[in-house]
């Protein structure tokens, strides 16, 4: 039960570093369809509800998967952890270019610095990395159910920025997409 605690701290650090940075963003220019938006996110609410929400405790979706055992407790929050440094990391990397919606900024440019030199989404790497972690912690059938959850969310958004930016940059995408992995880093 302990290692539920320990996952809250960085998902406290992620939320807070989110709220302030958003401050610092260059105005957009062109951004999703309310329709895009809105889907994607109820998917996200979704699967982040039934990955921290114990009232989803229903059936089998609250039943224990792993015996308990101190090492997996050490790896789940490692990767809580680890998932939202990644995304953190990116988000810096993003600077005024960041956006919680699908948007090109003012004078957008194609960010290929830092974890964007391997990964096209790392942002939501790290946030389905850290999302993997808090179920491995909380250990209830209904975190597997939200992880995949979560994870086709990201999928789905990360195909629509990938669409929007390959209008914006053309060539210069399809490059950064040779060199680049989707959601896992490409070496």
């Amino acid at each position: 039960m302990i290692w539920s605690y320990l996952i809250k701290i960085p998902w406290l650090v992620f939320v807070s570093y989110w709220v302030v940075s958003a401050l610092k963003t260059r105005r957009t220019r062109k951004k999703e369809p309310f329709a895009w938006r809105y889907g994607v996110m109820f998917v996200e609410v979704l699967g982040f509800t039934l990955l921290f929400n114990g009232d989803a405790d229903i059936g089998l979706l609250g039943h224990r998967i792993f015996p308990r055992i101190y090492a997996l407790g050490i790896v789940s929050v490692v990767l809580v952890w680890a998932g939202i440094a990644l995304a953190v990391w990116a988000r810096w990397h993003l600077g005024e270019y960041w956006s919680g919606r699908i948007t090109l900024k003012e004078g957008h440019k194609l960010i290929r610095t830092g974890p964007y030199a391997r990964l096209r989404h790392p942002i939501y790497s790290g946030l389905d990395l850290a999302a993997i972690g808090s179920a491995l912690a909380i250990d209830r059938w209904r975190c597997v159910v939200g992880v995949c959850v979560i994870i086709l969310g990201f999928w789905i958004k990360a195909k629509r920025e990938e669409a929007l930016l390959a209008g914006q940059f053309g060539e210069e995408f399809q490059e950064h997409r040779r060199q680049t992995g989707f959601l896992l880093p490409h070496f």
